[in-house]
């Protein structure tokens, strides 16, 4: 197969939540497990650090791989979901892999991946952790894909465990409550590896004071503690938090030489060492054009309030969900005054454009439908003056479409 025809083969053979939701997600460990066995469980010969939390652990897992990379060591990167290339979420020092090693994988171990009935979720994670292996990294940062406990990428013993925040997303799977949802991310806690968590929660903090003792390790709440400020190229204030929790966990990261001039150059240089896109990213100047993937209350809020402080005339908002998103608690947080460019990411979970709109209405968000993301896009850019702004977000989908 080619590599098109490899990805439509992985994309239609297998479940993936990206698409599909709640009905895909696989909440055990037994075909991760018996997918990483039949691969001579490749997570034991690598070294990681794992990355969890509602919002920022993508953020956090790039910054932690450039500082690592500014150091000189080999580092692999794993994350989801992808934006425009599946290959985004496996990287070696910032470089996807090739599509060759992506149609070999495939190849070499389709019938396996038919008999196990595996999810795509799985089939990524054992492919990044075999690629890893192979390359012969010094150390790979691996991002959960959802909660923790249960992830597939939950096999590993790491280096340090890092826990960025917790708020409410995937209620539908993680819990209804802050304490329900900390438990499933507390999951990524492993008996003696140090755990840092970014920011200090009162309604979540009893929980990983409990894990950690459980397992008889050190916790650390960056948010308390005192770190030098440090610059990053990733646009967005609300990365600050993520530098603390970033900084806290290189702290804790035994037998790794890393110098502050690696920290320095390592967040200045974030997206060019590792690709990361659709962070507070500018697509354009006058007007201005920013996109941001926050797509839930916590990390709507943030880039909100940054939204709030930028200088324009008009502002445009080229908007739209995923279904199981709370709307109520979401769309309140936008500003009656712009124009709404409502639209339907082009994915099975993507919300109907028309009934965004039907639940604006009630918030006083006034605009019009279109029927894609791009059509949305054009349009507001057709609308928009010099001095105006123009808004893409709401979900990872809508803005992987104008990227």
């Amino acid at each position: 197969m080619t590599y098109r025809q490899t990805l439509d083969w992985m994309f239609a053979q297998l479940p993936m939540y990206q698409q599909k939701g709640k009905k895909a997600y696989n909440s055990k460990l037994e075909g991760i497990l018996a997918f990483a066995s039949y691969l001579n469980s490749p997570q034991n010969h690598f070294k990681s650090i794992h990355v969890a939390g509602t919002n920022g652990k993508g953020s956090s897992s790039h910054m932690l791989a450039s500082i690592l990379q500014e150091a000189g060591y080999k580092v692999g990167l794993y994350t989801s979901p992808h934006l425009k290339d599946f290959r985004e979420r496996i990287r070696i020092n910032g470089k996807p892999i090739s599509k060759t090693k992506v149609v070999e994988f495939i190849a070499a171990h389709k019938s396996f991946l038919e008999n196990q009935q595996l999810s795509f979720f799985e089939l990524t994670v054992g492919m990044a952790f075999d690629c890893f292996l192979e390359k012969e990294v010094d150390i790979a940062i691996i991002e959960v894909g959802l909660g923790g406990r249960l992830d597939s990428t939950n096999i590993i013993t790491p280096e340090v465990s890092l826990i960025t925040n917790i708020g409410y997303d995937h209620t539908d799977v993680l819990g209804n409550t802050l304490p329900e949802i900390a438990f499933e991310k507390a999951g990524i806690i492993k008996k003696g590896v140090p755990v840092v968590v970014s920011e200090h929660q009162p309604e979540t903090a009893q929980v990983f004071h409990d894990k950690s003792k459980e397992c008889k390790t050190t916790l650390v709440f960056a948010s308390q503690g005192h770190y030098s400020p440090c610059k990053t190229d990733l646009l967005g204030d609300y990365q600050n938090k993520n530098i603390k929790g970033v900084l806290a966990t290189l702290q804790a990261l035994k037998g790794f030489s890393i110098r502050k001039i690696h920290i320095k150059e390592g967040l200045l240089k974030v997206s060019d060492n590792t690709g990361l896109m659709g962070r507070w990213q500018e697509l354009g100047e006058n007007p201005k054009i920013i996109c941001d993937t926050a797509h839930n209350k916590e990390g709507l809020t943030l880039v909100l309030k940054q939204l709030k402080e930028e200088k324009y005339s008009r502002l445009h908002v080229v908007l739209g969900f995923v279904k199981e998103k709370d709307l109520e608690g979401i769309l309140s947080l936008f500003p009656e005054e712009a124009e709404y460019y409502f639209c339907k990411p082009n994915i099975e979970r993507g919300l109907e454009a028309n009934t965004l709109q039907d639940k604006a209405v009630a918030f006083n968000l006034k605009g019009s439908i279109y029927s894609s993301v791009r059509e949305a896009y054009n349009s507001a850019k057709s609308n928009a003056l010099a001095p105006d702004f123009i808004y893409i977000g709401g979900s990872t989908f809508v803005v992987a479409e104008v990227l």
